[in-house]
């Protein structure tokens, strides 16, 4: 196993490396729009209806925000800067048209970084939502001898938990469009705060996530190139913090037999990092309109399983866009299998579109 020369594995201090403690007494993250905010949004969009303009071909000078735009720098600013998390309140999404909502959303997200893909086949938006039966073989899965092992996006679109992880994007927004009748939790951890204390407590190990650990590709690129890749958990470069980290895709990369056997305390340190993100998360309920921006490097986030009852208008659902924004940070050499590129201010992130046919 290769490991790391000592002088780099250490603690790192600032915003990002929060406690929940911590959180409360930090004012940037919890933004609410006011009055004149939303009327500013409003204006946007019905210049951008009246034009017929498709949201998915919207660009962010047809969505002007002048009256938005100190708190959208100020977002920005949190989300690389600051603690890597935004909580944004305001909006009423009973007030629109599903179609509205969407280029309400996607107009908002332009203005704090470049929309890239969530499916080979260019997805912008997703809904994240309960799609009932069949999502394995809608959107991978595997047999292997404990049975069917479904992909990270097919868990997603049921309503079972999700373990701590992050997204293959600088940024995540995830807008609640309606919620769950019960359950559904979002839970956020500092990545940052995890890699310190796992430092704190078993120092060999954090060493050894900032070594490759292979993930597999499955749910996300179809066919064609190596359906594997290696990727550490952990990197810094330029005294800047990176974290990629998602379970399933370790699991399903074991179930290849062309990928190296884990050696058993490397599954101790991924046991211990679930173990910390738990003791360290702040845990909310999403309610309808609630906006929640995460910067991936710095931030673990997961759900609770859920109960719909869409009779009684209980259903819940997620609008998830995923960005590149302007001034991302440098990202260690050994984290381009995934990124493709890692220097700062690239554009990157998104899964690859499926070649023409």
């Amino acid at each position: 196993i290769h490991t790391m020369s000592a002088p780099r594995i250490k603690p790192l201090c600032g915003p990002f490396a929060w406690t929940a403690a911590e959180l409360d007494q930090n004012s940037g993250w919890s933004v609410v729009l006011h009055a004149d905010e939303l009327a500013c949004l409003d204006s946007a969009l019905d210049v951008v209806m009246s034009r017929q303009i498709a949201w998915s071909s919207l660009t962010k000078s047809q969505f002007p925000l002048p009256e938005l735009s100190q708190k959208l720098e100020a977002i920005s600013n949190e989300l690389e800067d600051g603690c890597g998390m935004v909580c944004l309140r305001g909006i009423s999404p009973e007030r629109y048209t599903a179609d509205e909502l969407r280029t309400l959303w996607y107009g908002l997200c332009l203005h704090l970084g470049i929309p890239v893909y969530q499916n080979s086949q260019g997805q912008l938006l997703r809904e994240i939502c309960n799609e009932g039966e069949g999502v394995g073989k809608r959107y991978g899965q595997m047999t292997s001898g404990d049975g069917v092992f479904l992909s990270s996006r097919a868990r997603t679109a049921s309503t079972a938990e999700l373990r701590f992880h992050t997204d293959r994007a600088d940024i995540v927004g995830l807008l609640c469009v309606g919620r769950a009748k019960s359950g559904g939790e979002t839970r956020i951890a500092s990545s940052v705060t995890v890699h310190n204390e796992m430092i704190r407590r078993r120092p060999a190990l954090a060493t050894l996530l900032y070594a490759p650990i292979f993930r597999s590709r499955l749910g996300e690129e179809q066919g064609g190139g190596q359906m594997f890749y290696p990727l550490p958990v952990f990197g810094c470069r330029e005294g800047k913090f990176t974290s990629h980290y998602s379970r399933t895709y370790v699991e399903a990369a074991q179930l290849l037999p062309e990928v190296p056997t884990m050696i058993d305390e490397q599954w101790v340190a991924l046991d211990l990092l679930a173990e910390l993100a738990d003791e360290h998360c702040v845990e909310s309920v999403f309610e309808p309109g609630d906006i929640q921006f995460l910067n991936n490097h710095v931030i673990y986030h997961a759900r609770r399983p859920f109960i719909d009852d869409e009779e009684s208008g209980y259903k819940r659902n997620l609008m998830r866009i995923w960005l590149c924004p302007p001034g991302n940070r440098v990202l260690p050499e050994d984290h381009a299998p995934l990124w493709r590129t890692v220097e700062a201010d690239s554009l990157r992130g998104g899964v690859a579109l499926e070649p023409a046919s």
